[in-house]
């Protein structure tokens, strides 16, 4: 078979920085001459970039390759090849236990996909993991997201080693990518039409320590706003150890960085936090919280939790339960702790029965529900400007997001229009109701200077 015959399907599961990966490998791939396919059931060879971080991703990844497998033993596809995360951390049983599987490629050897893939449909195994810093952190990139917006991947690898994170021994340490590369690279992504920036990495307020000896995430957002074409800019994963009074004023200076901090806190009880490798405290997230919402008019606030943490007792439940209502966080997801091999709180004594974990994730999802819901009713009668993501046939409705919601991750705005509207358009809506997380409006108007778009109009 030529290889420029060979068509190559992806699946990507897991988080934005895995997709980046994925975006490279289909790039490495489309570069080798192959012919990449939409429906990965319809391709010759198929990748699945798999996540491994926690136990419901290793079981997603896992029947994502058996389904694959069973559509080799049927004939359809002829070669199934396994990335990421969960290729990287169980390599060696992958391989015996699921042995149609035919490419096993540790993230080190991810530049290797394309030659891998040959070798497979000529009826070899490839199994190779060569060390976690040879992970390429640039290359072409074929975009799987919207076209109107894209991820950039500004480190790899964690070097905070929280001890219930596997990341550090599945990624390796921080290893921050150059600030001229990256402006290089998103000087690439806006000349392709991207107007919203979405920073990523496992800690993206560590950004540069490790290169410059200091943090410089504030100078890259300056600089990245000087880009012309990008209307957006956000960031993800923000430690609130180091949201600097520096970081604070450049978000609020600059008009392109959305007001929106997505800061992971996991927990707020001293103990809890301390068995965590977490510097911070309630005291401490209180007093940031109020800095900047005071500091940064309009900031929306996202965290994420962790309930049943190893020792976690009803009292220290009770506080983090009572942070959440006292500070009414704008979004929140909420996760049972998940014990992972290899780190250290999975070792630890007293670990939380699965169901009181399990119970305690809900009891803190239905008080955020709660919050939410009021604080959208508050929404009602004002105009958001909305970057248009797509049209529902079921509910008749366009949709997509304001800069107060993430991509793939917060909730949609729905609305009416009498007009067909284009995807990545920039409209007004008026809020008209509330649905859920959601929100239901009515087209009111372009955004005056912003109705540049990717598409002629959505049916």
């Amino acid at each position: 078979m030529m290889a420029d015959k060979i068509r190559v399907g992806m699946v990507s599961l897991g988080c934005p920085k895995n997709q980046v990966d994925a975006e490279i490998l289909l790039g490495f791939l489309k570069n080798a001459g192959f012919e990449l396919v939409g429906d990965a059931a319809l391709a010759d060879a198929v990748v699945i970039n798999t996540c491994g971080f926690i136990e419901s991703a290793k079981q997603e990844a896992i029947e994502n390759i058996l389904e694959f497998c069973q559509l080799k033993q049927e004939g359809r596809i002829k070669c199934v090849a396994v990335t990421g995360c969960l290729a990287e951390r169980y390599r060696d049983e992958i391989a015996q236990e699921i042995p149609e599987a035919d490419v096993i490629l540790g993230i080190g050897s991810n530049t290797e996909i394309a030659d891998a893939i040959r070798r497979a449909l000529e009826g070899e195994k490839v199994v190779r993991s060569d060390v976690k810093e040879k992970l390429p952190l640039c290359g072409e990139r074929v975009l799987t997201t919207l076209p109107f917006y894209a991820y950039l991947k500004i480190s790899e690898g964690c070097s905070n080693c929280c001890s219930y994170c596997a990341i550090p021994s599945i990624r390796g340490p921080m290893r921050s990518r150059k600030i001229e590369d990256v402006l290089a690279e998103a000087r690439w992504l806006a000349e392709r039409g991207v107007k919203e920036l979405v920073l990523v990495a496992q800690d993206t307020t560590r950004y540069g320590e490790d290169l410059y000896g200091e943090s410089r995430l504030p100078q890259l957002l300056d600089a990245l706003c000087e880009i012309d074409g990008f209307r957006w800019i956000r960031m993800l994963y923000c430690y609130p150890e180091r949201i600097t009074d520096e970081l604070i004023d450049t978000i609020a200076r600059q008009p392109k960085v959305v007001k929106y901090i997505d800061m992971p806190i996991q927990h707020v009880n001293t103990d809890v936090l301390r068995a965590m490798n977490r510097r911070s405290d309630e005291a401490s997230l209180l007093s940031l919280i109020a800095k900047l919402r005071e500091r940064i008019p309009g900031v929306v606030l996202r965290t994420t939790l962790i309930t049943g943490f190893p020792g976690e007792t009803d009292a220290q439940f009770e506080q983090l339960h009572a942070f959440v209502k006292q500070v009414r966080f704008d979004r929140l997801g909420c996760f049972a702790y998940s014990a992972e091999e290899g780190t250290r709180a999975a070792q630890m004594p007293n670990q939380i029965d699965e169901d009181i974990k399990a119970r305690r994730a809900e009891l803190i999802m239905e008080e955020q529900a709660s919050i939410m819901f009021t604080e959208n009713e508050k929404k009602i009668g004002q105009t958001l400007e909305v970057v248009v993501e797509g049209y529902d046939r079921y509910a008749e409705s366009f949709f997509g997001r304001s800069a107060a919601d993430a991509p793939e991750i917060d909730g949609k705005i729905f609305f009416k229009s009498e007009q067909k509207r284009a995807l990545g358009e920039f409209v007004q809506v008026r809020i008209d109701d509330v649905l859920d997380y959601d929100l239901i409006g009515t087209y009111v108007g372009a955004v005056p200077g912003r109705n540049t778009s990717c598409d002629s109009g959505i049916e």
